[in-house]
């Protein structure tokens, strides 16, 4: 099935939801209004469409091969690679002085979902890339961003995060690689890297590596760590490659989905390269404060990985309804057909693709306001509106980053279910986005990661100010519903309130036990995440109602208009409606998790 990027409701997810024109006031930005964000999307889908999407199915099927430490990608990603560079889409929100060209993440970010949408494997490269990028600008020496940022931009290099290790997972306190301080001011890195997406490769012609290693005097856990850049090749001081470097590609895993992203285990140190024993590596910042920057990859990539989520879930849904408009079984319910129909007539498998829609829909509005959020963050002059911008954005990073891959599980699940028998069979292709997304919940941090973050981080140490902020604007939403004549908005707006008010009392709950009952708490965390990216996620398709009536009663693309007033009116009756069982399960729930003596388990 072809692949065909969601322009039409991206662009009105920025320009009605997300505030696309108000990003364009800001000083630097006054080129990248809606416009401009109309053009790039419908080049961005020209690119996606016809390059990027065409390799999802057979990357999967035969995605390259290591041998003796050379990994060789998938059939056509190399080529498919080298489109993406020359087109100019790595640097497309880097910026302008290291060859980027600028733009904001809230055009950024779209644009990314369509790749991811196209093909979740290829996407990761450039994902990763961009990551190791913002860490080099925020943390890196000038001679670090000079020597490495412009050939990353470009897309003539790519670059990575080396957290992992056999031993330490999401406990990055015990990361054992060593790093030994040279005279000549660089260092020598030993130890092993696991999960390395893209850790070796032969799309381009060399790789950066950003890795986390403990110098020999380090204090113990966390605040010992420092980060450093690792090339693949030495860069000489013409910016010609030279040597290779002493880092190994000993394997590449074998894996239930994303199979044609090669995740790398990497040897540093083994005196398999040209330099030596030890692996060349220069620090970034100061010792000690590594897993600081290494946050600025995390968390930016957590956000990229919530676009994962979105994107497979997005390429799903379409599988799903095409399959539903060409599979004839059984009468309809109704008899408004004599004999067998297409399966998308039954009531069931129209709830399946509703659940799907409205899950997609509001979560890329979410989504979206998060980018503009961002972009206000880093870019705004007056700093108060900035700083209001940065909590905002800081609260909806767990959120998107959770809420949108566990719904990805459950929205690719149901694509399967769609095609019934059919979907567990390879060929028909739902099975590989439900293999897909599997992993998208676990990497850059668990689901349970990014909840205990929005417990510990996001609400109680502010005293849940965000979060009733947050509540507060979703309050005016309801408002504007209820002064509506429409029966639809007045029905939405007496969900969204029940929602919020569950949210609040929830929010009240963590604050009052955090410290005094945390393990009652910290049990509910998975389900307040869901809660709270399911109300945030509501409160968008509230927002796109009042919109939508308005635009059909003026007259306005009335099919779209349509669809997205019945898409938010289903998530009010069906997705909101999860709010009151997560609530109770949080308030009521959390003694029956630890009653169980861990003997009986």
């Amino acid at each position: 099935m072809a692949f065909k990027a969601p322009v039409k409701d991206q662009l009105f997810c920025m320009k009605e939801l997300a505030g696309i024109d108000k990003i364009a006031e800001i000083p630097g930005f006054e080129d990248a209004g809606y416009e401009t964000a109309q053009a790039v999307l419908e080049e961005s889908a020209k690119f996606n469409e016809g390059v990027v999407a065409p390799l999802n199915w057979s990357g999967d099927q035969d995605h390259g091969s290591w041998d003796n430490g050379v990994v060789r990608a998938s059939k056509g990603f190399k080529e498919a690679y080298a489109a993406l560079a020359e087109g100019g889409w790595q640097g497309l929100g880097q910026p302008a002085e290291y060859g980027g060209q600028g733009l904001p993440k809230i055009i950024g970010a779209a644009c990314v979902e369509q790749t991811m949408a196209a093909n979740l494997s290829f996407s990761l490269c450039s994902i990763l890339t961009g990551g190791a990028i913002e860490a080099l600008l925020t943390a890196g020496s000038d001679e670090l961003k000079t020597r490495y940022i412009p050939n990353m931009v470009s897309g003539q290099w790519t670059g990575t995060m080396n957290l992992t290790e056999p031993q330490a997972g999401s406990d990055l306190a015990l990361v054992r690689s060593k790093a030994v301080k040279q005279d000549d001011g660089t260092y020598r890195i030993s130890g092993q890297k696991i999960f390395i997406t893209y850790g070796e490769h032969d799309m381009v012609e060399n790789i950066v590596h950003l890795v986390l290693a403990r110098t020999p005097d380090a204090p113990e856990g966390v605040k010992g760590i420092s980060l450093f850049v690792v090339p693949k090749f030495m860069v000489n001081a013409d910016g010609s490659l030279g040597k290779r470097n002493d880092v190994y590609c000993a394997s590449i895993e074998e894996k239930l989905g994303i199979k044609a992203s090669p995740t790398a285990v990497l040897v540093y140190g083994d005196d398999k390269g040209e330099v030596g024993a030890g692996a060349i590596g220069y620090l970034v910042g100061e010792e000690n404060r590594g897993l600081e920057y290494m946050f600025i990859m995390m968390n930016a990539a957590r956000y990229d990985v919530g676009l994962q989520g979105l994107g497979v879930s997005e390429r799903a849904y379409q599988h799903a309804v095409a399959y539903a408009r060409d599979r004839v079984q059984s009468r309809p319910v109704d008899g408004s057909l004599p004999g067998s129909a297409p399966i998308i007539h039954h009531p069931d498998v129209k709830r399946m693709l509703m659940t799907m829609r409205a899950l997609i829909e509001g979560e890329r509005a979410m989504a979206l306001v998060g980018a503009a959020a961002y972009d206000t963050a880093h870019n705004h002059p007056d700093a108060a509106v900035a700083k209001q911008a940065q909590a905002l954005y800081e609260f909806l990073v767990p959120l998107i980053k959770g809420f949108l891959t566990e719904n990805s599980v459950e929205v690719t699940s149901l694509g399967v279910q769609v095609h019934g028998g059919m979907g567990f069979i390879e060929e028909t292709g739902a099975a590989q986005y439900y293999r897909d997304a599997r992993i998208l919940p676990i990497y850059e941090g668990t689901t349970a990661i990014q909840a205990n973050d929005l417990v510990g981080r996001k609400t109680a140490r502010d005293g849940g100010a965000m979060a009733k902020a947050l509540a507060a604007q979703i309050a005016e939403t309801e408002a504007q519903l209820n002064a509506r004549s429409s029966e639809a908005g007045k029905k939405l707006a007496k969900q969204l309130k029940a929602a919020r008010e569950a949210f609040l009392q929830v929010v009240d709950f963590v604050l009052a036990n955090v410290k005094s009952n945390p393990n009652v708490v910290f049990s509910g965390s998975v389900p307040y995440l869901m809660l709270a990216g399911n109300l945030v996620s509501g409160w968008q398709m509230a927002r796109a109602l009042i919109v939508a009536e308005d635009k059909l009663a003026a007259g306005e693309d009335a099919a779209f208009m349509t669809a997205k007033i019945a898409t938010a009116r289903f998530y009010g009756d069906h997705i909101l409606a999860r709010i009151a069982s997560l609530r109770d399960t949080i308030l009521d729930g959390g003694d029956s998790v630890t009653a169980m003596p861990l003997d009986a388990f």
